[in-house]
């Protein structure tokens, strides 16, 4: 990479400044409301939408509970629904202060994937009463997105979520995150020239989102992927790996790598930033030639991307304030609402590599090292993700 490029490329995009008051002033009363798609303006209207016009459409699904789909919102919605013990940036804040994170997560779905959902915050953290809660008000959605529930049991509620219930599930801290660091290698590599499945790939953290990416890299073909935890590498000689971790260790680490973050990076020709713990320039500096580095931290990348760039060909990081911005909204809106188009019961892995290859072709022509994944504002990309993925759904 010449010094030019190296230049171009450590220019940031003008960071926004917000100050506190118009930050609780947009929050004020919370960031949504229910609108009507036809206005009661009239005694006809309110007869029409209420009683008595109503009892003819609810009579009507009584004889026929597939009626629902077509005279409800229930099969067009998407629960959001979280216990708020690992918010982004915030950890274990539980389901009031988690709220608002859930409020906005509801309007990233209206505003990118034209869909209604509603934000469903639980005071437990029970897997079995999370559960139970949800197969009860199954009649009233059509897919849930669990958010920001923390591990290990967010491998377990998903599982068990999608075996309760008929419909689309999906934990967008684990799969949104793995789809989007899919689509973002997919442009790294075409703009480095370089072949996806021989690169020698390592995950800092072995979460929700860590295990979620490890396990779509393998899908994807790529052999070699190494992950991390706090206490190291993670392989099958380990005694203190939880099943979880202990199942990826069987599929993961060829080379049978122990130690930690350094003899991990060393060689490495990619490293992937799951995790809040920072990591030295020196190690980074021990990767092979014309490296990729993902630092996903937020606000904190687990290394500052201008130092990255040193060494590495393509930096990415989850802040819009640096170019390459990996945001699960290129992901899940896209997501569900092919899953919801297609009247999918299940998002198969199939469907999530699709995704990942919709948000790379979006990219087209502009790709370069420091443009491998589109903007998260580019409204091209929630259709042709939802269209990827309602067809990948039937094949």
């Amino acid at each position: 990479m010449s010094d030019s490029t190296v230049a171009a490329s450590s220019e940031r995009t003008p960071q926004v400044v917000v100050d506190d008051a118009e930050i609780f002033a947009a929050h004020g009363g919370g960031k949504l409301s229910v609108g009507l798609k036809t206005p009661l303006d009239s005694q006809r209207a309110l007869s029409i939408a209420y009683t008595p016009g109503v009892a003819q459409v609810s009579r009507a699904i009584a004889g026929d509970h597939t009626l629902a789909a077509k005279y409800t919102w229930a099969n067009r919605l998407v629960a959001v629904v979280s216990d708020g013990s690992a918010v982004l940036g915030l950890g274990d804040i539980g389901p009031a202060a988690s709220l608002p994170v859930m409020e906005g997560k509801s309007a990233l779905f209206k505003t990118f994937g034209g869909l209604d959902s509603i934000p469903i915050v639980l005071a437990t953290k029970d897997p079995d009463e999370i559960i139970e809660t949800l197969i009860r008000l199954r009649p009233t959605f059509g897919a849930v997105n669990l958010e920001d529930i923390s591990a290990p049991r967010c491998f377990e509620i998903e599982r068990r979520a999608i075996e309760a219930l008929d419909c689309p599930v999906m934990h967008d801290d684990q799969h949104g995150t793995a789809i989007v660091v899919l689509a973002a290698l997919l442009g790294a590599c075409k703009a480095l020239d370089r072949d996806m499945h021989t690169l020698k790939i390592v995950i800092s953290g072995a979460g929700a989102a860590g295990v979620a990416c490890a396990n779509i890299l393998l899908a994807a073909g790529i052999l070699d992927v190494t992950v991390l935890d706090s206490k190291g590498i993670v392989h099958s000689g380990r005694d203190d790996l939880n099943p979880f971790k202990a199942e990826l260790a069987g599929r993961s680490n060829p080379r049978a790598l122990t130690g930690g973050i350094a003899e991990a990076v060393a060689g490495a020709d990619m490293f992937l930033g799951l995790s809040a713990g920072l990591v030295p320039e020196e190690i980074i500096a021990t990767m092979a030639p014309r490296g990729i580095v993902f630092a996903l931290s937020n606000p904190d990348p687990e290394i500052h991307p201008d130092a990255a760039r040193r060494h590495a060909a393509v930096v990415a990081t989850g802040r819009s304030d640096f170019p390459n911005q990996i945001n699960n909204v290129l992901a899940f809106p896209g997501v569900f609402r092919g899953a919801l188009d297609a009247h999918a019961r299940r998002i198969t892995e199939g469907m999530k590599v699709a995704a990942a290859q919709a948000i790379f072709s979006v990219v087209g022509d502009d790709l370069t090292t420091d443009h491998i994944v589109p903007s998260a504002l580019d409204p091209r990309v929630g259709p042709a993700v939802a269209a990827a993925v309602a067809e990948a759904s039937t094949v």
